[in-house]
């Protein structure tokens, strides 16, 4: 389902970062993750965040409000470097970016539904009484993977970008704007792969500049 770079593919094959990767099993309200690895001029990025902390809520998006503040978060998350802020003297730039809404809960739904529409017609030709028993059958099971999705919900976002730096060693601090583009995002959780190892940081809404003087 998710679409990865060939460089970040064979950064995160380190076992520190490929653990952090999906860390978000908890999904934590508020809190995100960031990873990213170094190699050189190319730098690898790769974000997820609950839905809720992007746009608010985690539900399935029906309304055309709530369909077009999706849209506009995953325009809003395709600009990384309007987000996660480089120093100007690294003369960064986007050569590649992806991001996505993922649900699974959509995913099951939209199954759910095609194979729906396959059972109605095969009753219709055949079995009218087995018609409306599994159409019975659907609508509680319907009915139920509704309610457990609205108390369990994991919707989140994706986002994967690689950039190319000229001058990576200016790489001195990352200043995350991305908390005053999402409001309700509280920390991030931060690991960071060079050539000299791993780190992990926590960087919070109230100290969103990360200082990376040590770390190159």
């Amino acid at each position: 389902m998710k679409q990865a770079f060939p460089v970040l593919l064979a950064l995160t094959a380190m076992p520190a970062l490929a653990e952090e990767t999906r860390s978000l099993d908890a999904h934590e309200h508020g809190v995100g993750a960031l990873n990213i690895a170094v190699d050189g001029s190319k730098v690898a990025m790769e974000f997820t965040a609950p839905g809720a902390d992007i746009v608010g809520f985690e539900y399935k998006a029906t309304s055309a409000e709530d369909r077009a503040a999706i849209d506009a978060a995953v325009a809003t998350l395709a600009k990384p470097l309007d987000l996660f802020v480089l120093p100007a003297a690294a003369e960064c730039s986007v050569t590649q970016a992806s991001a996505m809404l993922e649900s699974e809960d959509d995913h099951d739904h939209e199954e759910h539904g095609h194979d729906d529409h396959v059972e109605a017609n095969e009753g219709h030709d055949n079995h009218d009484h087995e018609e409306h028993a599994e159409a019975h059958e659907d609508h509680d099971e319907h009915d139920h993977e509704e309610h457990a999705s609205d108390e369990a919900s994991h919707t989140e976002f994706h986002a994967e970008y690689m950039l190319t730096c000229a001058n990576p060693d200016a790489i001195n601090e990352m200043t995350f704007a991305y908390f005053d583009t999402f409001e309700n995002a509280r920390e991030l959780e931060v690991q960071i792969v060079t050539a000299s190892g791993a780190q992990a940081f926590e960087v919070e809404r109230d100290d969103p500049t990360l200082d990376l003087r040590n770390l190159f």
